[in-house]
């Protein structure tokens, strides 16, 4: 007995932020003024509202091409590889490229590092497309099954086309030690760390940023607009919206979570994000880097990168840091025993939490 079943794109649609990047592939149209690298920015990006209005009337453009055909058949073809477990066509992947992954909490100096790498490789950061370079694509997230939803066969559909997107962008790039270097702010690796660590291959590069929960939750809510006036958590962008879902995602009560006070809220989600470093298969990578937030750790690695990549005269641009250590002595209060716990989590799996670094509160 033998059971066919077929899906189509209307089943499995294409992602309008690929579609956005083929329709600047088969332009030919470069990609300026990406805003990815922009460290001291407080400003909630629009970027991904415009992708999706646009994406009906780029598909149309992508199409009707030869070019773009072959990109999405392409993504395609590698989604049904990841589905059924054709480990071939995904090694020819991973003996090409080596993926050098940025990882950690927002707001920790990844946008940095990825943009130094890149730096380091030759390329101007300024025309390197948001989807290739920073975090949010591929996705991966707590696990969601609802109405036209299920999270698992999203995170596969955009790795495959992820994976397309770096074979089109990266293909023809000088190698390094035999393979070319593929840099990616991937915020989101440590809620699939298995997943990353498989597909991309065992010899995949992760460097793991690290800052203490206070100064991290102040970044966020500057980043947000400014602490709210009543002090309770709010969502108003990406991050603090990723706050509310992981907490729910553990049992907490939507309700609850908008009366939560602010870093109540934010401390609960650090803690769940670095103990996904040590439970969804992250710490099983073979190089792992761990980097404390500071102004001369960050630098220093950054440079490394460049004498790697051939530069005997590295200047990578300036890490800014800014003291915020006095604004909350009560958070500072009731974060340290979250911080002990993480790093009792991580020795558990042979990972090291840079507890006096962290405790700088940089």
């Amino acid at each position: 007995m033998g059971v066919e079943i077929k899906l189509s794109d209307r089943e499995l649609p294409v992602s309008p932020v690929f579609v956005d990047f083929l329709s600047h592939v088969v332009d030919g149209t470069p990609f300026e003024e990406a805003k990815w690298g922009d460290q001291l920015s407080e400003e909630l990006s629009q970027d991904q509202k415009q992708v999706i209005e646009k994406a009906a009337e780029n598909a149309q453009k992508v199409m009707a091409t030869e070019k773009g055909q072959r990109a999405i058949g392409r993504s395609y073809e590698l989604l049904v590889a990841l589905m059924l477990g054709d480990v071939e066509k995904i090694r020819d992947l991973q003996l090409k490229f080596h993926f050098i992954n940025v990882i950690g909490v927002p707001r920790n100096g990844g946008s940095y590092l990825t943009k130094e790498l890149y730096r380091s490789l030759g390329y101007d950061p300024n025309h390197v497309p948001n989807v290739v370079a920073h975090d949010g694509f591929p996705e991966a997230s707590p696990f969601r099954f609802e109405k036209g939803m299920n999270s698992w066969i999203t995170s596969l559909q955009t790795m495959a086309e992820y994976l397309t997107m770096v074979e089109i962008y990266f293909g023809k790039a000088r190698p390094f030690s035999g393979k070319i270097p593929v840099p990616k702010k991937l915020t989101k690796g440590t809620y699939a760390g298995g997943f990353f660590h498989r597909i991309l291959g065992e010899s995949v590069e992760n460097i793991l940023t690290v800052r203490h929960p206070v100064t991290s939750a102040i970044s966020t809510y500057e980043k947000s607009g400014g602490l709210p006036e009543n002090g309770r958590f709010a969502v108003r962008g990406n991050i603090e919206e990723w706050v509310r879902r992981d907490l729910v995602y553990t049992g907490a009560d939507p309700e609850e979570v908008m009366e939560m006070d602010y870093f109540d809220a934010y401390l609960r989600y650090w803690e769940q994000y670095h103990i996904y470093v040590a439970t969804t298969g992250f710490s099983a990578s073979r190089s792992i880097r761990i980097v404390p937030y500071g102004e001369e750790r960050m630098m220093d690695v950054a440079t490394d990168y460049y004498y790697r990549f051939g530069d005997r005269n590295p200047r990578p641009e300036p890490f800014r840091v800014f003291d915020k250590r006095d604004r909350h002595p009560d958070w500072m209060r009731k974060s340290e025993p979250v911080v002990r716990r993480v790093a009792e989590v991580w020795e558990r799996v042979g990972l090291e939490f840079p507890m006096e670094e962290v405790m700088e509160a940089w």
